[in-house]
């Protein structure tokens, strides 16, 4: 139907159409009624409109509608609570690390933040202003539904700088998040730190004899067990002294100085390495300031090695310009200055963390075993049907615990038997159970997996395997020992018309990858060191 304006007033009724007197509605004018295939008829339609045309009104912008609206002549309860957005990620701007748009919790001082997995997701949590980063950890570790409690840390990423630091057990999330910028990219990430307090355990490793300062103080002489035992002890601090490159902050070149780190701050020699006071030009506060390790320095700031690592103001924004980058020759020299910076800054208060992080577990596993379980976990009981007469409820929970284990190792001496019998496709079918384990990376690339590993941290007995980019059929195992990445190849053979792996020439065999890593857990074999932390992702 077409409608045409006409000069004339007609009121001839439409011969198809009957209005209702109720729902009419009157327009300016007259109108033609055009239909195709028929003459051509005048009618009038009398419409009323919906909104009256004023000046008052403008079509082209939003109507308010009042939150308490009229029906059936009752309005709404105003006392009903305001519900809380639950998507706060689709109101923030892109990448932005504070939440927008969400409402809180009524009565409630919470706050929301944003922490990131290491698959590029996120979650969003409430906090309260007083909770420290183990506790976010540990709520995190529940709503993930992670296999362990142990080693769990927040990071604090600056993809743009390639900064990252691992927050403190005690810190305040909150304090933190404050002094990064909206505008900016940094996240919060939480993955595994096996590293955190490992210079507790192997303080000789973290602190080499050469760095620890044999002035004629007090600390003259100590060895490096000595040196962690007595600054947890007495407090008192020596000297941890050493050659670094440093950026000139009006250049991009980068200068070999001579550091000491005392208690009082970080100098630097004008002269050498001499100490003498004429010659010590004083650096960076150590109460004021967070270390950040640099991912891919040389390739963003032209550093001499990629053992850089970089101290800034803990108050300030993060800008470029404000950043001391210190570039060290190997790992374990820069592992020793960066461990050093948190000692001197925290001092006891990392022994207290330590011991904290080791006491966790226990009590989350007494409570475990008590009367915290979930409604899944209290439905799910352990069955025996070895009788007779039926199965029964195995009541005792080591009982329980042993059958669970015999039942595993059958099911794995089943699956390697059926993956090993001699058939057509005997050769060409390995066992896949790797697979479904947490140290098996897939086609990850030998950079991509020392990346990995050196994020976990690189502690002795860090390990993952993965399959080779170079040789079809065989897998890698990329091992850490002493704060470098080693990588062994798995090659598979044949024997007896039976299909295993090894790593020996085939003086040890394995019928599938998963009882080569049970052996190394226990073994060292042809590695310098047990297979001890598996590299795992954790997805949020």
């Amino acid at each position: 139907m077409k409608l045409t304006r006409q000069s004339e007033d007609c009121n001839i009724p439409c011969a198809h159409q009957r209005l209702n007197p109720s729902e009419a509605m009157e327009v300016a004018g007259s109108w033609k009624e055009v239909f195709e295939g028929s003459e051509v008829g005048s009618s009038t339609l009398t419409l009323a409109p919906l909104l009256a045309d004023t000046a008052s009104v403008r079509r082209s912008q939003p109507i308010l509608i009042t939150p308490n609206r009229m029906k059936g002549g009752e309005s709404l309860s105003s006392s009903v609570p305001s519900i809380p957005n639950p998507f706060p990620e689709l109101c923030s701007p892109s990448q932005s690390p504070v939440l927008i748009g969400s409402v809180p919790p009524l009565s409630s001082d919470k706050h929301l933040i944003k922490v990131y997995g290491e698959d590029s997701y996120s979650r969003s949590l409430w906090i309260s202003p007083g909770a420290t980063t183990r506790e976010v950890c540990h709520m995190l570790v529940q709503t993930a539904h992670c296999s362990d409690q142990e080693n769990w840390a927040l990071i604090e990423l600056h993809p743009t700088l390639g900064l990252e630091r691992c927050l403190e057990d005690h810190e305040l999330v909150l304090e933190v998040q404050a002094t990064w910028s909206i505008k900016g990219d940094t996240k919060l990430q939480f993955r595994k730190n096996y590293a955190k307090y490992e210079f507790f355990r192997k303080p000789v490793l973290f602190f080499p004899e050469s760095m620890i300062s044999d002035s004629a103080d007090v600390t003259k002489g100590m060895t490096s067990s000595e040196l962690i035992q007595n600054l947890l002890r007495s407090g008192t601090c020596p000297e941890i002294q050493g050659f670094l490159h440093v950026r000139e902050p009006s250049r991009k070149a980068w200068k070999r100085v001579y550091f000491f780190l005392r208690r009082s701050g970080l100098y630097s020699s004008t002269k050498g390495s001499s100490k003498e006071p004429r010659h010590l030009q004083y650096v960076a506060d150590l109460e004021n300031l967070n270390v950040y390790t640099v991912v891919n320095s040389h390739k963003l700031y032209g550093a001499p090695s990629d053992f850089t690592f970089c101290i800034k103001p803990s108050r300030d924004h993060i800008r470029a310009q404000d950043l001391k980058l210190l570039s060290a020759e190997n790992e374990q020299t820069r592992t020793c200055w960066t461990s050093a910076f948190r000692l001197f800054k925290y001092g006891k208060q990392l022994q207290c963390n330590y011991q904290l992080s080791k006491s966790a577990p226990q009590r989350l596993d007494v409570a475990k075993h008590t009367d915290v379980k979930s409604e899944s976990e209290a439905s799910l009981v352990a069955m025996d049907f070895s009788g007779k007469a039926g199965g029964r409820v195995i009541q005792n929970p080591s009982e329980a615990q042993s059958a669970e284990r015999e039942e595993g190792q059958a099911w794995r001496r089943r699956e390697a038997l059926r993956c090993s019998l001699p058939n057509q496709n005997s050769g060409a079918r390995p066992s896949s159970i790797h697979r479904t384990q947490p140290w098996f990376h897939g086609g990850v690339s030998r950079k991509e997996a020392q990346r990995l590993i050196e994020e976990q941290g690189l502690v002795d007995g860090m390990f993952l395997i993965r399959e080779s980019q170079q040789h079809a059929q065989c897998f890698v195992l990329s091992l850490c020992c002493k704060l470098k990445t080693k990588h062994y190849l798995v090659i598979p053979c044949e024997e007896g018309e039976r299909k295993y792996y090894t790593m020996d020439d085939g003086i040890t065999l394995f019928i599938d990858l998963l009882q080569l890593v049970e052996f190394h857990q226990i073994n060292k074999g042809i590695l310098p060191v047990c297979l001890k932390h598996p590299c795992v992702c954790v997805a949020l």
